[in-house]
């Protein structure tokens, strides 16, 4: 018998650390995780609504490092779900990071993560740090996927028997186990587990960077995890930074 991707135990359980706090309806967790942490929660909280088609998720964190590093959470979480759905999917289902976010899932965009934080200035401790997590549970439309074949779902790459509530446990617990490495050994480990996941590394890509088309070849990121494009004899950084929106 199958078991209802729904059912998880009840209360849902966290590691150490980490709060949950469900939201319903239309509330995004990654909204309502800022609106917490501008008013001054704990570190940890972790705000989440999984309905039917969709898991968006939101951690905030209250690093005591400047901005720049404290980016590295970015990374972290990314590590972490990819982490937890290989543990949970089938073993074929293949799942990458794009550098500015979006979850690769058998070659088709399936989600993103999100940042914000209470400051943009890369050199300042923040007092708040919020990174979200989306992720498309069944597809957006009826369409047999002509119309967005970059695009994908968990139930389109086989995933369907994958709890969204049990893979939203196992990305807290993976996530921390990563915040700690970094925590206790430094970037190093981080560097090298998200080098073997980045999606696009070492081919020609084209992002946009303050509101300007940029393209080149991605040869790899600093010890920041700010990006390294190269276009011809130049080699631009761009700062994970860039990608922080409005709290």
């Amino acid at each position: 018998m199958t078991e209802n991707p729904f059912d998880a135990p009840e209360p849902l359980s966290f590691p150490p650390l980490f709060q949950g706090e469900a939201v319903t309806g239309s509330t995004d967790p990654f909204e309502r995780a800022c609106a917490r942490a501008t008013l001054g929660c704990d570190s940890g909280v972790l705000v989440h609504n999984v309905t039917p088609d969709r898991l968006c998720a939101a951690i905030v964190f209250a690093p005591e490092i400047p901005l720049e590093q404290a980016m590295a959470m970015f990374c972290t979480c990314g590590i972490g779900f990819q982490n937890a759905l290989g543990a949970l999917a089938p073993p074929e289902v293949a799942v990458y990071l794009k550098w500015q976010g979006d979850i690769v899932i058998n070659g088709g965009t399936a989600g993103r993560l999100r940042a914000a934080a209470s400051t943009t200035d890369p050199n300042a401790e923040p007092d708040w740090l919020v990174i979200g997590l989306e992720l498309l549970l069944l597809p957006e439309s009826d369409a047999d996927g002509g119309e967005t074949p970059d695009q994908t779902s968990l139930f389109q790459e086989g995933c369907g028997d994958v709890s969204p509530l049990r893979l939203l446990e196992s990305w807290a617990r993976h996530t921390l186990v990563w915040i700690n490495r970094f925590g206790e050994e430094g970037p190093a480990p981080l560097h090298a587990e998200w080098r073997g996941l980045a999606h696009g590394l070492g081919e020609k890509i084209s992002i946009t960077h303050e509101d300007t088309p940029q393209s080149g070849t991605f040869v790899g990121v600093d010890e920041n995890f700010a990006m390294l494009l190269r276009s011809g004899e130049n080699t631009r950084l761009i700062p994970l930074t860039s990608l922080l929106e409005n709290g």
